[in-house]
C-alpha cells in the first residue's frame, strides 16, 4: 500500500477514537478497514506513516499536533491553546489535587503497585480520603490484592487516565527521583552561588563609598582654609 493511502486512514481513526491508539492496533484497524489480502500494510509502513503525520501537524499553521501519550497515539491541542481551549471545560478544567492527594499520588507512581497501609506507613498519616478521590478522578485503579500480606489488602497502581493526563507512556517514563533531587541541588547552588558573588560586590561598593566621602571632605577643607584667609 502508498503511504497516500494511508495516512488518511491514520488521520481518521485517530482523530475518532477516544482513546491512545498503539503503532499494532492502527495495523489491524487499518487492513481491517480495507481488507486487502495481498498488499496489506506493514508495520513499518505504519510507522513510517506516522511519521510523516507527526511532521506535517508539527507546523505553526496546526493548533494540534499528533502525539505518543497514554500508551498510545492520538491529537492533542499544542500547549500555547491551554488558556484558550480551558474557557469550554470551565470549573472542571480549575479543580486541582489536594496537597494530600497530589504526595500520595506520586507515592502511588513511583511505589506501584502498593497498598493503602504502605501508603500510609510512608506519609505517616490517613489516606483513605486521598485514595478514593484519586480513584474517582480515574488517575489510580486497584490492580489486584496482596495474597502474600494479612488479609489480602487491596494493591493501586496508577491508570491509563494517569499516564495520558500526564504525557507519558509508562512508569519508566517518570522523572527519575535522583534528577529531580539533583536539579533541585544544582538551582540551590546557583542561588549559593549567586549569594556568595554578591557579597562582595556590595562590600566593594561600600569601599567606593566611603572613598567618595572622604574624598569630599578632603576636597571641603581647602576650600574652609581658603575662606579665613580671605576674612
Amino acid at each position: 500500500m502508498e503511504l497516500s493511502q494511508i495516512i488518511p486512514h491514520i488521520e481518521a481513526l485517530i482523530f475518532a477514537s477516544e482513546k491512545p491508539l498503539t503503532t499494532l492496533e492502527l495495523v489491524d484497524l487499518l487492513n481491517n478497514a480495507l481488507a486487502f489480502i495481498e498488499d496489506r500494510a506493514t508495520l513499518e509502513q505504519i510507522e513510517a506513516a506516522i511519521e510523516g503525520i507527526r511532521e506535517k501537524y508539527s507546523g505553526e499553521f496546526y493548533s494540534f499536533e499528533m502525539v505518543q501519550s497514554g500508551g498510545g497515539w492520538q491529537f492533542l491541542t499544542k500547549k500555547e491553546y491551554h488558556k484558550t481551549v480551558a474557557q469550554l471545560n470551565g470549573d472542571k478544567f480549575l479543580k486541582r489535587l489536594s496537597t494530600a492527594s497530589l504526595e500520595t499520588l506520586a507515592i502511588i507512581a513511583y511505589k506501584q503497585p502498593i497498598t493503602k497501609s504502605e501508603i500510609e506507613s510512608i506519609r505517616g498519616v490517613n489516606c483513605d480520603y486521598a485514595v478514593q478521590k484519586l480513584l474517582e478522578k480515574d488517575l489510580i485503579i486497584i490492580s489486584g490484592r496482596n495474597e502474600e500480606a494479612v488479609g489480602k489488602p487491596l494493591i493501586y497502581s496508577t491508570s491509563k487516565s494517569f499516564m495520558d493526563y500526564f504525557g507519558i507512556n509508562g512508569p519508566d517514563d517518570l522523572p527519575k527521583i535522583s534528577e529531580v533531587l539533583m536539579e533541585e541541588l544544582v538551582q540551590a547552588t546557583i542561588v549559593s552561588e549567586a549569594e556568595a558573588a554578591i557579597e562582595p560586590m556590595e562590600e566593594q561598593l561600600e569601599g567606593v563609598n566611603e572613598e567618595i566621602v572622604e574624598q569630599e571632605i578632603v576636597n571641603d577643607e581647602p576650600a574652609q582654609d581658603d575662606k579665613q584667609s580671605e576674612t
